[in-house]
């Protein structure tokens, strides 16, 4: 008997453990140690943002999306002895003979020096909940979309909130009256794809009324004034702010001694292998190098978002079952990804492509269409769907060759 640990319940952790029991003997022991005892959707925090969900709809106890046979540890990771092969938690130490590290990146807003207790941010379940009610009675002023630091997860997110918000108050007829800006210290919209679907992002942006400020470096919130301070240029007042907050690595992987100086994990771009025997990382917590350069001397990063998580465990379940079937492991990550981008109204654009291709990344964006956005709320039911029937009868419906826009839709 073998045992498999999984560190964090996200997307990537429920995929690895999924696919992980159906593909190996019973025999073997699969635990998944996560902190929180339910699982949110985090794609659809923008739909909760505006009122279009409620909060229960998009969250589901984390047992209820585990397929039986896999042991839910609710605890948080203290500590990780390599050597020994042990995690330390709240709940106990844990044993394992291979480890998935899936712990995502840690949201840091109090990194951001001034930022105040009235800031808001549809990067957290609870934040989205938050926003939703603060808008709810908005309807003069301007509304700041700040991306405070890079990198941050899912590159589309920022864009998204900004088009979302101005729909928003399109519908409610307050076009005229309330602003939304977007400002990030980048010097287009989603750079790791490329120029043309930056261009095509900032025309999406300007045709919904966003104003669009690139490199804009946040160095200081100024909170009496409600000024938003950057390491070049003028201040910005704002009348609402919603953050995207500083990202950072996992405390206990920098401790173990995984990560680079940076606080990401290395690992190897096709296998996920980090270097230490029988350890993979997948997901946010990774840094996975990709050709191409958008800042001198600075190497291009796969972006963290959830559609690599969900490839990249996938991968490792196969790699991990091969091994425990003295198989040789042949599965790899082959850097697709896929993104449906949100653009309100019920409307959405579709940016697919391989971010490993030379000389850079080949990203396209689909047209935008209420196809796409239908896309992604069959995508949300099914996620979110109990495992069985229901679960199943909606996957079949997605499913176009195995998979679904470039997401496997396992069964």
């Amino acid at each position: 008997m073998r045992t498999i640990a999984i560190l964090g319940g996200g997307i990537g952790g429920i995929v690895a453990a999924n696919e992980l029991r159906r593909r190996i003997a019973r025999e073997h022991r699969i635990v998944l140690i996560e902190r929180n005892a339910d699982h949110a959707f985090a794609p659809s925090f923008l739909w909760l943002m505006t009122g279009a969900r409620e909060p229960a709809q998009l969250r589901r106890p984390l047992a209820a999306l585990l397929r039986p046979g896999i042991e839910l540890v609710q605890a948080e990771a203290r500590r990780l002895d390599l050597s020994r092969r042990k995690i330390e938690t709240g709940g106990g130490e844990f044993s394992y003979d291979y480890l998935v590290v899936a712990l995502g990146a840690a949201l840091v807003p109090e990194a951001v020096p001034g930022l105040p207790a009235s800031a808001h941010t549809f990067y957290t379940f609870e934040g989205a909940a938050r926003l939703r009610d603060a808008i709810r009675d908005f309807s003069r002023g301007s509304i700041a979309v700040v991306v405070a630091a890079t990198p941050y997860k899912c590159p589309a997110a920022p864009h998204e909130g900004a088009l979302v918000l101005a729909d928003h108050f399109h519908r409610r007829g307050l076009s005229g009256s309330v602003e939304v800006h977007l400002l990030t210290p980048e010097p287009q919209p989603m750079p790791v794809a490329g120029p043309q679907l930056g261009e095509a992002v900032r025309n999406l942006l300007a045709a919904r009324g966003v104003s669009f400020h690139p490199l804009h470096a946040l160095s200081s919130i100024n909170a009496e004034k409600q000024e938003l301070l950057f390491q070049a240029g003028q201040p910005f007042r704002y009348d609402l702010l919603a953050i995207v907050p500083p990202h950072q690595g996992q405390r206990v992987l920098i401790e173990a001694g995984l990560t680079n100086s940076a606080g990401w994990v290395p690992v190897n771009p096709r296998t996920l292998a980090t270097g230490r025997e029988d350890v993979y990382a997948i997901g946010d917590a990774t840094a996975i190098p990709i050709p191409g350069r958008w800042k001198p001397d600075t190497p291009l990063m796969l972006p963290k978002a959830g559609v690599f998580a969900h490839l990249q465990a996938a991968v490792v379940a196969d790699r991990i079952a091969a091994a425990l079937e003295g198989r040789s492991p042949a599965a790899e990550f082959c850097g697709d990804g896929s993104c449906m981008l949100e653009a309100g109204g019920d409307l959405a654009g579709f940016a697919f492509g391989n971010f490993f291709a030379q000389p850079s990344p080949a990203i396209e964006l689909r047209q935008v269409g209420r196809a796409w956005h239908l896309g992604k709320v069959l995508y949300e039911k099914w996620w979110l769907a109990p495992l069985g029937l229901k679960r199943d009868l909606i996957g079949w419906a997605l499913k176009a060759g195995g998979k679904f826009y470039g997401i496997p839709v396992t069964l």
